[in-house]
């Protein structure tokens, strides 16, 4: 029996008790892409993405395997909520304007030992210092802009980020935060999303594929040169805990700079469908959700219901969920996956009977687990445990 085939009957019996919509973690998987994470980080340290999991089992389980260690969150609620569940070591990944979680951060000693912000600009220590309640230290990480700027900067790839993109303008914030009482400088952070999160084997397009393999084989060399420079720079005003970098689709590469302490990821655990388009690392699908077939209009089509979970990020046909079990199923065009349901087409659909499951694939990782509120964990052709989404614990912090 082909591997789909076997996946689909596992995770059929697996489920039979269970009425669909459903979503489900596939454990053998998650723990065989957390060992390839961690066999291309080389050594260094993965800092695993929260918002690539939003599920604290599973972010539990990846800490506890010999590789990880840390947790990369996405506001400073979750930080915040993560450190009194008893994580120690949460750097947030973004700047925030949330005051009144700087306002508990500055006044619980504890929570500002175990919680480090991201800055990029004096005004954000501005604001911080407005929302003080108490004269806790606060940890901060300066984040390097990693984008690729050609033709003298006329032409940039690469995410919006910060505006700290040469050394120099990073040791100036640095001698900032160095004389301002109630911080501390205790890492750098750059991430390079052209690179670890753009696939550079798309199916079907090999011109464009070759592009973006020059493109970011041109990104890794200049961000690994200025990134060496911003550290020394930085290092030369105050010493620092951790450098961090990477993602899912550039461990190897970034772990390949000796100027970096750590790199990150979490999308690599779940394996999205936008992961699947890398000559680096093949992962294997960890995260899916059903659908249950609830109408068959006639011959050739089936409708499931709803499903219609875009992922984030510019529209496109890449952003939609897959279907993904039975293998060879595909949307109608006049439809797509819609709101409340979506028909499908394809060889396997006359074998399907109402009730039944197919299975799909998100674009993105966590994105999925703000569509549930538990992940029910199959090891083999067995749940073996119902853990909570985020949303499940009533914490969506977007």
């Amino acid at each position: 029996m082909p591997a789909a085939a076997t996946d689909r009957a596992r995770y059929n019996r697996a489920t039979a008790h269970l009425d669909a919509p459903v979503a489900i973690v596939d454990l053998r998987a998650f723990d065989a892409n957390a060992r390839d994470l961690v066999r291309r980080a080389r050594g260094k340290p993965v800092r695993v993405a929260s918002k690539s999991v939003r599920c604290r089992a599973l972010l539990e389980r990846a800490l506890a395997m010999d590789g990880f260690s840390g947790i990369m969150s996405f506001t400073l609620a979750e930080s915040l909520w993560l450190a009194r569940s008893g994580f120690p070591d949460v750097l947030l990944a973004y700047p925030s304007a949330d005051r009144a979680g700087f306002a508990a951060l500055t006044g619980d000693a504890g929570l500002a030992a175990a919680v480090t912000v991201m800055v990029d600009d004096p005004a954000q220590l501005n604001l911080i210092d407005a929302a003080r309640s108490g004269d806790a230290e606060v940890r901060v990480c300066l984040e390097m802009d990693a984008s690729l700027r050609l033709l003298g900067g006329r032409v940039r790839i690469g995410a919006r980020r910060s505006p700290l993109w040469s050394p120099a303008r990073l040791a100036e914030l640095a001698r900032t935060v160095v004389r301002r009482p109630g911080f501390r400088l205790v890492g750098l952070m750059a991430y390079e999303g052209h690179v670890a999160g753009v696939g550079d084997a798309l199916a079907g397009q090999p011109v464009r594929s070759r592009a973006i393999r020059l493109m970011q084989a041109a990104a890794r060399r200049d961000l690994a040169a200025r990134r060496a420079a911003a550290v020394r720079a930085v290092r030369a005003v105050s010493d620092l805990e951790f450098v961090n970098g990477g993602g899912t689709g550039s461990v190897q590469h970034t772990a390949a700079e000796d100027a970096v302490t750590e790199v990150a990821a979490g999308s690599g655990l779940y394996q999205p469908r936008l992961f699947d388009d890398y000559t680096s690392f093949q992962g294997r699908p960890a995260a899916l959700f059903a659908q249950p077939v609830v109408r068959r209009p006639g011959l050739g089509v089936v409708t499931v219901l709803g499903g219609g979970y875009p992922a984030s990020g510019p529209a496109g046909t890449d952003r939609l969920p897959v279907p993904y079990l039975p293998a060879g199923l595909r949307y109608d065009t006049n439809e797509g996956p819609g709101e409340v349901q979506t028909p499908l087409l394809g060889p396997p659909v006359d074998d399907l009977l109402i009730g039944d499951k197919v299975w799909f694939r998100h674009a993105k990782a966590g994105e999925m687990c703000e569509r549930f509120d538990e992940l029910h964990l199959v090891d083999g052709d067995r749940v073996v445990a119902t853990v909570p989404t985020y949303r499940g614990e009533g914490r969506t912090f977007l």
